[in-house]
């Protein structure tokens, strides 16, 4: 299902992903692409990675070889099209890859990030895991996804937009109601800040934490493999 959602919407995703959030996930994922630290002798596994976003920004700050990965292959080639018109070919590789079964040596990439995915993943648990099993020692895990609001007056604003406003502008921008309608949903079935949190400990990781992006909206979670 969640392929299928994907196929219909890849085309317009980065336009949807600025109406969904007000352009504001431009920002969300520049202070991502920092906390991941780009450095040449660094590697990364750029998990869901979409249309190419975080590998991109990786890249352009400096990092090392990045491995652009997802399920979806009509959006990795997206993704691909825009590696292209942007020179950023060279030290890019893109995989079809499940994040619950990741074909990746263990103890092998310096740095593992998941962008608005790991809430479309059956098995989130397996996805930490899987994360862990190929971070060298001394590796860090990084997630940016939507999170639970922590200022109780943006709620009832945010759930009207959410399930309101949203699947009639996917509608009228991406002729696909049904599958933002799921986007939205999606987001509010995900784990809140604490217990995703605690996930990341039960996989494994250790020196745990987050910070909170525009009250709550988003998150960002790190993990390492000590």
């Amino acid at each position: 299902m969640v392929r299928e959602v994907f196929d219909s919407v890849a085309g317009k995703y980065d336009i949807m992903n600025d109406v969904m959030s007000l352009g504001i996930h431009r920002a969300w994922k520049k202070i991502f692409v920092t906390e991941l630290g780009p450095h040449p002798d660094l590697r990364l596994l750029d998990l869901a990675g979409g249309t190419g976003d975080i590998s991109f920004g990786w890249l352009r700050g400096g990092g090392g070889p990045a491995i652009l990965s997802d399920i979806n292959v009509s959006m990795l080639a997206v993704g691909r099209d825009r590696a292209l018109s942007r020179g950023l070919v060279s030290g890019l590789n893109f995989v079809a890859v499940d994040a619950e079964a990741i074909p990746i040596a263990d103890c092998s990439v310096d740095r593992v990030s998941i962008a608005f995915g790991l809430r479309n993943c059956t098995d989130k648990l397996q996805v930490l895991r899987e994360a862990r099993r190929v971070l060298r020692p001394g590796g860090r895990f990084l997630c940016l996804e939507f999170s639970r609001v922590q200022v109780a007056a943006l709620a009832p604003v945010y759930d009207a937009w959410s399930f309101q406003v949203l699947p009639r502008m996917g509608a009228a921008i991406a002729g696909d109601r049904e599958s933002y309608q799921y986007l939205a949903e999606s987001i509010r079935m995900f784990p809140d800040q604490e217990t995703l949190a605690d996930m990341m400990r039960e996989a494994g990781m250790e020196r745990v934490s987050y910070q909170n992006l525009s009250g709550g909206i988003a998150a960002i979670h790190s993990g390492w493999r000590i």
